[in-house]
């Protein structure tokens, strides 16, 4: 039986809906389930604290096996992802995620919780390369950034609710009983994640270009993603020095403990806000233009908060977290136009690298600068920081302009 033109390109757009939902699907709630697990170790630090009798260097060193191996394996994940397959190395690295966590459950002391740390960062490495990766292959043009933009949104929920999560547990259970229950979940989405993960094909035809045009991408293509992971290094660090300060430039203006807290709430959820807001906006106007608007905003709030009274800069915050956040959207969602579709995973594995590797060293760089000059003038040049991704950008607006024509 012969089955009509008409129909059989209904049945291929039907499959298509269904692997963008997947892949939607997925990469979402494995962000929110990794990112979860990243910030839990902030409900725990106190906890293990008080459990083992430790000092705050071993406090950080903790933090820093986590945050440092979730960094540093990010490419040999993406190099694993090309040889096995990112459906089985995102759910294998679930699984380590959510392990690490029981793991750290039956911990008896010092050394096996950070090993058992260790564990979990290595499984929370392959989430944000392949995560995104599948975004990408799965959606095109500027329904890419869209997509990207609520995958980048969805880590936010999951840093949200999982610690809250942790917190209610933590009430009505042992701590450790609460980790391998949290930890379980783990492996009830790393199955899940294998089962429903749809598979691309890395060979993606490209549109047929003329001989000018196909001149014109590769030139652009030298240098494009260089620039880009620039303007991402520039952005990481410069947000997470500005967030080391935001409690000092506060409590100078008379702000008590608690609304220094109410302050960086408002931070976040504003941020949130404008991982997504600013991904739409992106593929409205233009990843260049709306990185402009969100980089002049950031260094522009910073600038206004020094002089504002505390009532004032409150009302300020979440305006700035909208733009100190969205810009990463608008940058996360640019990769997958500068680089082919054969190279997204390991383009994105270095890409996370640096912006997450930049955001753990700014705020010890920015610090010494604090130290020698003080707070005030250490956001001022934080904020003349922010503001030169803007000629960078410029010089990277003809490879936008040639991979999204």
């Amino acid at each position: 039986m012969t089955i009509p033109a008409d129909h059989t390109s209904e049945i291929d757009a039907s499959q298509r809906k269904d692997a963008e939902r997947r892949a939607l699907g997925v990469a979402c709630g494995a962000h929110a389930l990794h990112d979860g697990y990243t910030d839990l170790l902030y409900v725990m630090l106190p906890i293990w604290q008080g459990e083992f009798g430790l000092g705050f260097a071993a406090l950080g060193l903790m933090k820093t096996v986590f945050s440092g191996t979730l960094a540093g394996f990010q490419i040999p994940a993406g190099f694993l992802a090309e040889r096995f397959g990112a459906a089985a190395v995102l759910a294998l690295g679930t699984a380590l995620a959510g392990l690490g966590y029981v793991l750290a459950g039956f911990s008896n002391g010092v050394i096996f919780l950070v090993m058992a740390l260790f564990v979990g960062g290595l499984g929370a490495s392959t989430q944000h390369p392949l995560g995104s990766s599948l975004i990408a292959h799965a959606f095109a043009g500027t329904r890419s950034l869209k997509a990207l933009g609520t995958y980048n949104f969805a880590g936010d929920i999951g840093k949200m609710t999982l610690p809250a999560a942790a917190a209610l547990l933590i009430i009505v259970l042992p701590w450790r009983h609460a980790l391998v229950l949290l930890g379980g979940l783990g492996a009830i989405a790393a199955l899940a994640i294998f089962l429903m993960m749809p598979r691309f094909r890395d060979d993606h035809p490209t549109p047929h270009k003329d001989e000018s045009t196909a001149c014109a991408d590769g030139a652009a293509r030298a240098y494009s993603f260089p620039l880009l992971l620039s303007v991402g290094v520039i952005d990481s660090a410069t947000r997470m020095a500005f967030l080391t300060f935001l409690p000092f430039v506060l409590t100078a203006k008379g702000a008590s403990l608690q609304t220094v807290g109410l302050a960086l709430t408002l931070v976040f959820a504003g941020g949130a806000a404008g991982k997504l807001v600013c991904a739409f906006i992106g593929a409205r106007i233009g990843a260049v233009a709306t990185v402009w608007l969100t980089e002049t905003i950031t260094a522009v709030g910073i600038m206004a908060l020094l002089p504002l009274p505390l009532g004032a800069a409150l009302v300020l915050l979440p305006v700035v977290g909208v733009a100190l956040n969205g810009t990463s959207s608008v940058l996360y969602g640019s990769v997958p136009d500068l680089v082919e579709p054969a190279w997204r995973q390991r383009a994105f594995s270095i890409f996370y690298t640096g912006t997450i590797g930049a955001g753990a060293v700014s705020p010890a760089l920015y610090g010494l600068l604090g130290d020698a000059v003080g707070v005030p003038t250490a956001l001022v040049v934080v904020a003349a920081m922010v503001l030169v991704t803007l000629p960078i950008t410029l010089i990277l607006r003809p490879a936008l302009v040639v991979r999204t024509s």
